[in-house]
């Protein structure tokens, strides 16, 4: 049986403006003309490509390196991308709220709202105890303005996995590392995937030269802090 989906307008306008530009890329001699015709028919037949992560791997082991942390990623796995979660993240064991915070201190201006340990009054959905792990990310500077004014009461309710305090924090370092920039210039990440204590929700920021670590409750909402949607 043939499964049919609904397109909406939106994505047949995109579909045909890629059709385009693969055409006419086509048409410059600019594509490997047997990987194109291989992807085509995997298109055609459905099919999923088999993607090999090596090189990204090795990458994030050299940038642990840098940081002085020596790590085997060999064995990783990573989560499939079900479309716009380009970006991937991967968080070595023994990586905490804390040590995430304390590695970007080392490499750029931070601060934090507590002088206690995040380590000590935080708790996240997923982490890195037992073992390295990576999850996936929209690649883009500002949190997904798909989820602004979403509270993180309200993420849950609806099925959304939010980015936690580390990841955000180890994202911030990679993307720093790579661009010599910062994330969320305009906005805030709410980190809906970790809890202080008392309930609280982490937000990540650049502000005043420096990357920040605040808090908001758990039902606050705001059309400038928003969270980053993780798929793991």
């Amino acid at each position: 049986m043939t499964i049919k989906f609904i397109v909406t307008d939106e994505q047949d306008k995109r579909f045909q403006n890629r059709l385009w530009e693969l055409e006419n890329r086509w048409r410059k001699d600019i594509l490997d003309p047997e990987q194109t015709l291989a992807a085509l028919q995997m298109l055609i037949e459905n099919k999923q490509a088999v993607v090999d992560y090596a090189g990204l791997i090795s990458e994030w082991q050299v940038f642990y390196h840098g940081l002085g942390i020596d790590c085997d990623l060999s064995g990783i796995r990573i989560p499939d991308d079900p479309g716009g979660f380009g970006r991937i993240i991967i968080v070595v064991q023994g990586i905490a709220p804390q040590s995430a915070y304390d590695l970007c201190a080392k490499n750029f201006p931070c601060w934090k709202y507590t002088d206690k340990s995040l380590s000590e009054i935080m708790e996240s959905e997923r982490t890195a105890r037992n073992g390295a792990y990576a999850i996936r990310v929209r690649d883009r500077v500002e949190a997904d303005e798909e989820l602004k004014n979403l509270s993180a009461h309200q993420l849950k309710q609806q099925n959304i996995s939010g980015i936690t305090l580390e990841e955000r924090l180890i994202y911030e370092l990679k993307f720093s590392k790579e661009t010599g920039k910062h994330l969320d210039i305009q906005n805030a990440t709410l980190c809906a995937g970790s809890r202080y204590r008392g309930g609280g929700v982490p937000g990540v920021f650049w502000v005043g030269g420096e990357v920040s670590v605040g808090w908001r409750d758990a039902g606050f909402t705001d059309f400038d802090l928003r969270s980053r949607q993780v798929v793991s």
